[in-house]
């Protein structure tokens, strides 16, 4: 069943207070209206006057995924002669020789072109050189790498699909280099870590410089994300770094004992983003992101997992605040937020400098989000979405990479705190088309949607009973 719904075209305002109803403008007309969306045409928020159509059912994600899915037929679409190894240049490793041209990604990630037929994602984890060793378990005064990667990065399942960090399509692109100094379980050196079978391979000695602990480099295997979502895999990359960041500082927090800085800066290409981890004796107040007002549990990391849709009823207000904090907190001025609201009254919300919620915009922007979001219907009846925007169409490399990181840095910590509010949730990582800024009215090419955390306070299981 499609869902072509009617959306009544609003006024913009960056004004607290109510924005008054319009006629005629549509959310995405970038300059002949300030609207939040017409949606009578099957169109919508995302409409950018030319070529979005109605939203259509898709093929769901496995549960504990990002949301993303093709529109039906994008995969039989045949290859245009060269196409796949255009592609195979964006999705590559960056190399000194080679360097990836994240720019043009994301541009062509963010355009309205499907992705081809699915290629070979390879081997679910990397294939370290050298023999396995198991990380021992730690002694008094030593960093508990066991649990803390446990906690983390490892697999629950034989196929590696279920883990504490969220992946598009569960795919889980991100590797994992350990650079280990002293008080740690494991002699100094550095080392690959295997998320499937819970060893280590030593790969050589540790840099001159090594801090006592542990730093964990994040790097990323393209072509798993790539294998699926084919050009439009660089953001998606970039997000499930950012999630494992948020997973391995958590996991620091739940064991009590250890302070972690993530470095997500953006600066560098490999390793993308690393979060070092002192040892039990040194643990002090450091410079860190804010988090959530109480220490999560062990088994709340283990338990985290996506809510598959639907995702039906509208959160609170007082919960929307609180997520809305925590994200704004995390993201480091890096990116601006607001939540697109359901019932009883459709509107985009974003926090006040009070602390409060204020409206930013009044009308129904969720159909819209799901032609934006891969055409996935299910986003159009989800109680609430938490978006993350900004990285405008001239960022440059570093910058791509900072907000993305931050995004899935911020999401990670927004969808714990939501479920320790009682809410279903999912992340939602593809997004195309999604000029949120010029669709409210502002100029085009600056406020993009970079992620999204759908939310709904009815559990699909609790709807399957009741």
């Amino acid at each position: 069943m499609e869902y072509v719904g009617e959306v009544g075209a609003v006024r913009y305002s960056r004004e607290a207070g109510p924005v008054e109803r319009g006629r005629g403008a549509g959310l995405g007309e970038h300059g002949r209206g300030a609207g939040l969306g017409e949606h009578g045409r099957g169109a919508g928020l995302g409409e950018h006057g030319r070529g979005a159509g109605p939203v259509k059912r898709s093929r769901e994600d496995a549960p504990g995924d990002h949301a993303r899915e093709a529109a039906p037929g994008d995969h039989a679409r045949e290859a245009a002669p060269g196409e796949h190894a255009h592609e195979a240049r964006l999705m590559e490793p960056a190399r000194e020789d080679r360097p990836v041209d994240l720019v043009t990604a994301l541009a062509r990630a963010r355009s309205p072109e499907n992705p081809g037929p699915d290629t070979p994602a390879g081997p679910a984890v990397r294939a370290w050189p050298g023999p396995p060793s198991p990380i021992p378990e730690a002694r008094a005064g030593e960093l508990d790498l066991r649990a803390l990667l446990r906690l983390s990065l490892a697999a629950s399942d034989d196929s590696g699909r279920l883990r504490p960090a969220p992946s598009a399509g569960a795919l889980h692109p991100v590797d994992a280099q350990l650079v280990v100094g002293t008080r740690c379980p494991l002699p100094p050196g550095r080392y690959g870590y295997d998320p499937l079978r819970h060893p280590v391979h030593r790969l050589g000695r540790e840099p001159d410089g090594a801090l006592p602990g542990a730093t964990v480099e994040l790097s990323v295997t393209p072509q798993r994300t790539a294998s699926h979502y084919g050009h439009r895999a660089w953001p998606l990359l970039l997000l499930d770094t950012g999630h494992a960041a948020a997973a391995l500082w958590l996991a620091a927090r739940a064991l009590g004992t250890y302070a972690s800085v993530p470095r997500l800066d953006g600066l560098a290409e490999d390793p993308l983003a690393a979060v070092h981890f002192a040892p039990p004796q040194r643990v002090g107040r450091v410079s860190q992101p804010e988090e959530p007002s109480d220490v999560p549990a062990p088994r709340e990391l283990l338990a985290r997992r996506s809510a598959p849709p639907p995702l039906g009823g509208t959160p609170s207000r007082d919960v929307l605040r609180t997520l809305l904090t925590t994200a704004v907190q995390a993201s480091a001025d890096e990116l601006a937020w607001c939540a697109a609201v359901g019932e009883p009254q459709p509107e985009l919300v974003e926090l006040a400098p009070d602390g409060t919620l204020r409206r930013l915009a009044a009308g129904e922007a969720r159909p819209t989000l799901a032609v934006w979001a891969a055409g996935q219907a299910w986003i159009a009846d989800a109680g609430a979405v938490l978006l993350a925007y900004g990285c405008p169409a001239d960022a440059d490399a570093a910058r791509i990479r900072r907000t993305h990181l931050r995004a899935g840095f911020a999401v990670h910590l927004a969808h714990l705190t939501a479920v320790r509010n009682g809410l279903a949730a999912r992340p939602v990582g593809s997004w195309q088309q999604a000029d949120l800024g010029a669709a409210l009215g502002a100029a085009p090419g600056r406020d993009w949607i970079v992620h999204g955390l759908a939310l709904g306070t009815t559990h699909p299981d609790e709807e399957k009973t009741s």
